[in-house]
C-alpha cells in the first residue's frame, strides 16, 4: 500500500478487510491484481457490497431500501464535495466512503458509473421479471459493466475498444450468475430469463414448481447459455489489451466464468435444486489456462 497518511491508510485497510470477509464474492484471482490497484478496487467493491446488502435486505419494504440506497448515493456525493480523511473517521461506512472518494479523485473515476450501479440496485428492489433481452442487457449495463469500466480506469485504460470488450465480459459474467443461481432466484421470486425467450420455447412459469426442469425450460436455458457464450467471446479481447498482472487477472476471470457456464450447461436440468460452483480443485486448471492463453 502507498505511504498514505495514517487515517487514509486505515480507510483503505478497512475496505480490503471488508473485501476479504466476503471473499466468496470477490474475484477468485484478486491476488493477481497489481498491488497499486488493489486498494482502489477494494474501495469500489466495498461501496458496491454495502449497496448490495441494502438491496437484498428482504426484511425491509422495497420503498425503505430505495430510501437507504438514495442516502448511500448522497453520502458518496457529499464525501466527494469535501475531503474528510484527515478527520480520522471510525464508522465502517465512513471509512469506505473516505477511501472511495480518494480513489475517485486520484484515479479520475467517473461518478456516473457509481450512480449507474446504485440505479441497478434500486431496480433489484422492485423488478423481478424481464420482458426482453434488451431490458436484461440494460440492467447488466448498469449492474455489471460499471465495475469493469472502473477497474480499467484504475489501471489507466480508457480506450473505446477495451471498454466495449470489458462490457461484453462483465455482461457475460452477470448472465452466467443468473443461470447459475436459477433455482435460488426462482425460490426468491425472481426470474431473469427474458419472457421473449420463454415464449419462443414454450416454457411456462408453472412448470418451475416441478422437481426438475421440463424439456421446454431446458431448451430455454440452453438458448440463454448460447447468448452468454457470445458475450464471453466478445469479452476475450480486453484480456489481451491490458498489461502486466491485470492481464492474468482478467484471463482468470474469463476462464473461471466460462468454466461455471460450462458446468451450468451440463447440469441445467437440475438447476432448480443444484447450484454449480468452482472450488479449489478448479484453480490449477484456471491458472494453467491463463498461462497458456491463446491470443486471438
Amino acid at each position: 500500500m502507498p505511504p498514505w497518511p495514517e487515517p487514509l491508510a486505515r480507510a483503505y485497510a478497512a475496505c480490503e478487510a471488508f473485501a476479504r470477509s466476503h471473499y466468496e464474492n470477490f474475484p477468485v484471482a484478486s491476488r493477481l491484481l497489481p498491488s497499486g490497484m488493489r486498494p482502489h478496487v477494494a474501495a469500489i467493491y466495498a461501496f458496491a457490497r454495502v449497496a448490495d446488502d441494502i438491496a437484498d435486505e428482504g426484511t425491509l419494504p422495497a420503498a425503505e431500501r430505495q430510501i437507504q440506497l438514495d442516502a448511500w448515493r448522497r453520502r458518496l456525493h457529499a464525501a466527494l464535495a469535501v475531503e474528510r480523511w484527515h478527520e480520522a473517521p471510525t464508522d465502517h461506512e465512513d471509512l469506505i466512503l473516505v477511501a472511495l472518494a480518494h480513489s475517485i479523485r486520484t484515479r479520475d473515476l467517473p461518478i456516473a458509473l457509481f450512480d449507474d450501479l446504485l440505479s441497478a440496485f434500486e431496480q433489484d428492489t422492485m423488478t423481478t421479471r424481464y420482458a426482453s433481452w434488451a431490458e436484461l442487457f440494460d440492467y447488466c449495463r448498469r449492474s455489471a459493466n460499471p465495475v469493469g469500466r472502473l477497474v480499467l480506469c484504475v489501471a489507466g485504460h480508457r480506450d473505446e475498444e477495451s471498454i466495449q470488450s470489458s462490457d461484453a465480459l462483465c455482461t457475460a459474467l452477470q448472465l452466467t450468475n443468473f443461470w447459475q443461481d436459477f433455482g435460488r432466484d426462482w425460490r426468491a421470486g425472481r426470474l431473469y430469463v427474458p419472457l421473449e425467450v420463454q415464449t419462443a420455447f414454450g416454457a411456462r412459469e408453472q412448470e418451475l414448481n416441478a422437481p426438475s426442469l421440463s424439456d421446454a425450460w431446458s431448451r430455454t436455458l440452453a438458448d440463454c447459455i448460447r447468448v452468454t457464450r457470445g458475450r464471453f467471446e466478445a469479452g476475450r479481447a480486453v484480456c489481451d489489451r491490458v498489461r502486466g498482472r491485470l492481464r492474468y487477472e482478467l484471463r482468470c476471470t474469463w476462464l473461471g466464468g466460462r468454466r461455471i457456464l460450462d458446468r451450468t450447461e451440463r447440469a441445467r436440468s437440475g438447476l432448480l435444486s443444484y447450484r454449480p460452483t468452482l472450488g479449489l480443485a478448479d484453480v490449477p486448471a484456471v491458472l494453467w489456462g491463463a498461462a497458456i492463453w491463446p491470443r486471438v
